[in-house]
């Protein structure tokens, strides 16, 4: 990706636990910090398959320059171990979004028994020119911790392999939500760490690992716990911003890194994204004319 052609930031995101908040939102930037909502922050999709109900969207472009969005297929009423699927959806332009369709992974033996698939993302993956998606996962019956598993696809349609484990805490114990990124060769798997209560890190040479996680991996600066960390590059600099659900305290965390490992806390008067009421979502750069085909599309009132 050559970030000097992408100029300002589309928020991907959803709301809240009730069902009809469950579903994909869309926010701009023009400079990663400071977001407003597009349609006045009510749905952007309307979803026909599955529990017609999503959460932790992921919004991501194809080396074709097509969109892609991936999401959890779940409605929190049924339970949070209620759900075996994610949805996709896709778009030429970031306004029309089509061919709507379900990943069922209980049709794979790996994961026949499956009862949480969350936070799908999706990475290429240059090494074996195929796309990589991963999520956090769970079996009924299985091991306890909810971790983080993979797959690959050349279309976002079939697997071509299957689901597998890609990465698990050292203590056994659940990590959730995980956000990779490429710096420098250099693959950064971010993730919310139940035994530390934070967002800790593990990198690897590969988006496939092995992941190296440090004894002395906490990356998150919040006095809060949290969870659904997207991390982005801000456009002409060096820096990449984190974001997170403070899920138990309510309202979202902004910190900031040149290193991708050693962060600062971004304050609360150089940025605004809490008016969104934004849960777990994902930020995708984007060009000038993308940006205002959306404003066109999406009234901002």
């Amino acid at each position: 990706m050559k970030n000097e052609k992408y100029t300002k930031y589309l928020f991907c995101y959803f709301t809240g636990n009730r069902p009809e908040d469950e579903s994909v939102h869309f926010a701009l930037s023009e400079d990663g910090y400071n977001f407003f909502a597009l349609n006045g922050n009510r749905p952007v999709i309307s979803q026909t398959l599955g529990k017609k109900c999503c959460r932790d969207p992921f919004i991501f472009r194809d080396k074709g320059g097509f969109f892609h969005i991936i999401a959890t297929d779940m409605r929190s009423e049924d339970g949070w171990c209620s759900n075996n699927s994610a949805v996709i959806w896709n778009s030429e332009d970031l306004v029309n979004w089509k061919n709507e369709r379900i990943i069922d992974f209980s049709q794979f033996e790996e994961t026949r028994d499956a009862d949480r698939v969350w936070a799908p993302e999706i990475i290429f993956d240059k090494f074996k020119n195929e796309y990589m998606i991963y999520w956090s996962h769970h079996n009924a019956g299985g091991a306890p911790a909810t971790v983080i598993w993979h797959a690959y696809t050349k279309d976002f349609i079939n697997l071509t392999t299957r689901p597998k484990l890609l990465f698990a805490p050292k203590s056994g114990l659940a990590g959730i939500d995980a956000d990779i990124i490429e710096k420098d060769g250099k693959y950064y798997l971010y993730q919310a760490d139940e035994a530390k209560s934070a967002v800790c890190y593990a990198v690897a040479d590969k988006p496939d690992g092995p992941y190296f996680e440090p004894d002395d991996n906490i990356v998150s600066v919040s006095s809060s716990a949290l969870e659904g960390n997207c991390i982005y590059p801000i456009l002409g600099t060096d820096k990449y911003v984190l974001i997170a659900d403070r899920f138990r305290d309510g309202g979202y965390f902004m910190q900031e890194t040149t290193d991708m490992i050693r962060f600062r806390e971004v304050e609360e008067s150089r940025h605004s994204i809490d008016h969104l009421r934004p849960r777990h979502g994902s930020v995708l750069t984007i060009t000038d004319a993308e940006y205002a085909r959306l404003l066109n599309a999406f009234s901002s009132l």
